[in-house]
């Protein structure tokens, strides 16, 4: 289990929003979505990894309090850059480097402990980068998404902003990532794409077999039941199901004062939360039902061994 605490922010970015959050929208991933996510693992007896934005450390102390809190109680905090630049490999050795670096300084100090793992914006991630990580100790990178039917409807996302004179501050990673392995593997010298090599283990976010529907909380939150169950039986035959999550999946866009211009373009907004939650409960009884074992990705890159 992981959560990508991105931002409101992000999500204005993406769908090139002007201007910034208004408050309590500005803060209401780590101020309220944050506690949800602590409440729904401990009441299924959930370690989880949440993927932290160093910034948003230095932004928010209460925010930084709960996720300290989470961390002593055993989750894990894992790094998602300093500032979640979405270009974030195309920024060059130096910038990547400062990216990685800040946002691992902020996140020690907020746990206690040095993050292991990392997960890119917009799951794209370089040969470049893994270099980076590897050099620096990192056990694990968790950026690789194969999924066709994600990066298709991104693609056609982006290309009707693009006709209607909006450019997304997202960035439409490389397709080759398509066709990287569902199971974890270790990324070949100069590929971060393909196995063979003996460094950082790569742990690929969960996908169905065959097709590669995407398995991560908007998919569980919009697809009805019957589709979520099976798309969740599917990837629990694998070795490693990797459910990868987002801060926003529990946000209450009423209570958030989430303005309108945003829920209209998040389709994951105009479902209630009692709703999400349900999906998310079914999901989790369902995992333990048919014999998962919960872990934090860290533990899960210990499970896979050593390098060769």
């Amino acid at each position: 289990m992981s959560v990508d605490l991105d931002a409101i922010a992000c999500y204005y970015r993406i769908h090139a929003l002007p201007g910034a959050p208004p408050e309590p929208a500005r803060f209401a991933i780590l101020r309220r979505c944050l506690p949800r996510f602590a409440e729904l693992f401990a009441r299924h007896g959930v370690r989880a990894t949440f993927f932290v934005v160093g910034a948003d450390l230095e932004d928010d102390a209460e925010g930084r309090a709960a996720l300290a809190a989470l961390a002593r109680a055993g989750h894990e905090l894992a790094s998602h850059t300093h500032t979640h630049p979405y270009d974030f490999i195309r920024l060059g050795a130096g910038a990547i480097a400062e990216e990685i670096d800040r946002a691992h300084a902020a996140i020690a100090a907020c746990a206690g402990t040095p993050p292991v793992g990392f997960r890119a914006p917009g799951y794209d991630i370089s040969a470049e980068a893994i270099e980076a990580l590897q050099a620096r100790g990192y056990r694990y990178d968790s950026s690789v998404f194969p999924s066709v039917a994600y990066y298709g409807a991104k693609a056609v996302v982006m290309g009707a902003m693009r006709v209607t004179g909006r450019e997304s501050g997202s960035v439409l990673g490389n397709p080759r990532a398509l066709f990287a392995p569902r199971a974890p593997y270790r990324p070949a010298a100069g590929s971060p794409y393909r196995a063979g090599g003996n460094g950082i283990l790569e742990l690929p976010i969960a996908v169905t077999g065959g097709v590669r529907l995407p398995v991560i909380g908007t998919s569980l939150i919009l697809a009805p039941a019957w589709l979520r169950r099976r798309m969740v039986a599917a990837a629990l035959r694998e070795p490693l199901f990797n459910l990868e999550l987002h801060g926003i999946d529990l946000c209450d866009a009423a209570a958030e004062d989430i303005p309108a211009a945003l829920v209209a373009r998040q389709p994951d907004l105009r479902r209630s939360l009692t709703d999400k939650l349900a999906a998310f409960d079914e999901t989790l009884s369902f995992a333990r039902a048919a014999g998962a074992r919960f872990a934090t990705l860290a533990e899960a890159a210990t499970a896979v061994g050593p390098s060769p």
